[in-house]
């Protein structure tokens, strides 16, 4: 047997420093929006179920010449419904790493046929073994109370309910910090990175399975789990971060390397990374509180304490907003993605064009998510009003909410769910347009009344769950009475500063919500002619529009929990 193949490298110390900080990092979209419940994507062991799947897809008629796999063929391999093949791609295409791919760019009624690449797609179904860090426990639980409800008129159902549904309702769940999951991430891909590069490698003609090689096409296709510098998509392109790519002649086909040769490389990378994060989290748990953290999982259970935290790896944390208002337009945000955590009596606004965005653990609120352009995600949140512009939306573990949706893709509901609501979108502000533009969302196509439920119990959480219960599907969301459908109406704080072509909401409204919001500017018409032809003196008629100002606030904050209640007599 000859020795493997040479890589096509400079002589030079083969494990150069790419940046004086310059540190691998997991990719996080694929582990935060790309896992699926679906049992049949769950392998025992991940790497003897792909091998003959990636085979059989590989000689498949559809992929053999392109290396693509469209909706048929992996419905086919897999033995899944063509519903559930659709759904997967979908998802893949919303957590791919590049942005060029056929399947990121078709239309939305194109992607089944689009397909995906074979490698994406290999990697895509191994992470489904994955299994997320638990949420913990905040550290202050006085403060939590303050803000968190004791009590619901729904807390007395749930009594009667399976202990697997009082673990989510009766623990206040806060999100893992960011270095925390970063370091859960990383230690899963060291575990697994011999089994996802042998994926993605060949052997060399004529030498066995046991001499494989990767090429620079393969390599690239890592980047879908892992990437080097703090920029996501924008930072270090893999190949040029390894030495043995780095020197290829861009003329030239690079000499593929030998696959334990990547091994090495990358496990010595996640070694530093794991290492640097673990002095982070030590000098964190061991130095003076207090300061600018974006690992904190909630901040002090007042107005005042309530921050948005830039992250360096292109997130912004709007944490522990409690009783008050609070704006983000454009022009605020630097970062692609955004995570609302923690935020309770409140009204939140995030007017901007985003990649990614995160609701989790909130209560009693009304958040307005401006342009979405990959996924949403919402979790444990309980009593929220949602309003979302976006391509696509997952609820999970959430009760008493109801979402206003504007979606070009089937909303997803999973987990443990209770008395969820749907409807059609159902507000503007002046550059919405021009944000949906900007990040592919189209507002010809809503699929609000089309959500799609999947199993009641997550398999990628870390809990044990009894026999069977994998089996039983999410409970999924009712769609919102046409009568009590009303327009939510955003503020003009900056007019001037950021005007903009919207005047009106861009979805299309189904007819029965039409006729309902014209029946309401109606009714509004009718008390506003009687308000102006009152008896009143002036001053009585100023007394009369400072109280209306003055109250429009708290009913904004208490009229969906009177709704609520209204419904479980």
């Amino acid at each position: 047997m000859s020795d493997p193949m040479e890589p096509s490298t400079s002589k030079s110390d083969p494990n150069p420093i790419i940046g004086p900080i310059t540190l691998l990092h997991p990719r996080r979209e694929p582990f935060e929006h790309g896992l699926l419940p679906i049992q049949k994507l769950i392998f025992t062991d991940p790497l003897q179920a792909l091998i003959p799947l990636k085979q059989k897809l590989a000689s498949s008629s559809s992929s053999s010449s392109t290396h693509r796999v469209n909706s048929d063929a992996l419905a086919d391999a897999l033995q899944i419904s063509s519903e559930h093949a659709r759904l997967i791609l979908d998802t893949l295409a919303s957590v791919l790493h590049s942005e060029p791919d056929p399947l990121v760019n078709a239309h939305p009624d194109d992607v089944g046929s689009v397909g995906s690449d074979l490698r994406d797609l290999i990697l895509f179904l191994y992470i489904q073994s994955y299994k997320r860090l638990l949420p913990r426990s905040h550290k202050d639980s006085a403060a939590v109370a303050d803000v968190w409800p004791s009590t619901s008129a729904f807390d007395g159902y749930l009594s009667a309910l399976s202990p697997l549904q009082l673990v989510r309702s009766n623990t206040r769940r806060f999100m893992p910090s960011q270095a925390d999951e970063e370091a859960h991430q990383l230690s899963y891909l060291q575990k697994h990175l011999a089994n996802i590069i042998s994926l993605l490698s060949e052997p060399v003609e004529g030498e066995g399975e046991e001499s494989l090689v990767l090429t620079m096409e393969g390599f690239e296709h890592l980047g879908f789990l892992i990437q080097f510098g703090d920029k996501g998509s924008e930072g270090i392109p893999l190949s040029q971060a390894a030495p043995f790519f780095a020197n290829s002649d861009p003329d030239m086909p690079a000499v593929p390397v030998p696959a334990s040769q990547v091994l090495d490389w990358l496990q010595e990378n996640i070694a530093s990374s794991l290492e640097h994060i673990t002095d982070k989290i030590s000098a964190k748990e061991n130095g003076p509180q207090g300061g600018s953290d974006q690992d904190v999982a909630m901040a002090d259970a007042s107005s005042s304490s309530a921050r948005a935290s830039p992250s360096a790896r292109n997130c912004c944390f709007i944490e522990g907003v409690s009783k008050s208002s609070y704006v983000k337009q454009a022009s605020d945000l630097k970062h692609s993605s955004v995570k609302v955590i923690n935020c309770h009596d409140s009204v939140i606004y995030i007017l901007a064009p985003l990649r990614y965005a995160t609701i989790y653990g909130c209560s009693d609120a009304t958040i307005v998510l401006g342009a979405v352009g990959k996924a949403v995600r919402v979790e444990h949140c309980e009593r929220v009003h949602v309003i979302i512009a976006a391509k696509r939306v997952c609820i999970a573990n959430c009760r008493e909410c109801l979402f206003f949706l504007g979606v070009n893709q089937r909303p997803l509901v999973v987990g443990d769910n209770h008395k969820l609501q749907v409807a059609p979108y159902n507000t503007f502000y002046s550059q919405l347009e021009e944000h949906m533009t900007e990040v592919g969302i189209q507002a010809t196509m809503n699929r609000w009344d089309e959500p799609l439920a999947l199993g009641a119990v997550d398999p990628h959480d870390s809990l044990s769950h009894p026999a069977g219960v994998s089996d039983v599907q999410a409970e999924s969301a009712a769609q919102l009475d046409p009568d009590q459908f009303t327009n939510f109406l955003i503020p003009n704080w900056f007019e001037g500063e950021s005007a903009g072509s919207t005047k009106d909401n861009p979805f299309p409204l189904p007819d029965a919500y039409l006729k309902s919001q014209l029946r309401n500017q109606k009714n509004l018409s009718e008390i506003k002619q009687i308000l102006r032809e009152a008896p009143l003196e002036e001053n009585r008629k100023r007394e009369l529009s400072c109280a209306l100002h003055v109250y429009f606030k708290d009913w904004l904050y208490v009229e969906f929990e009177i709704k609520m209640e209204l419904e479980s007599v």
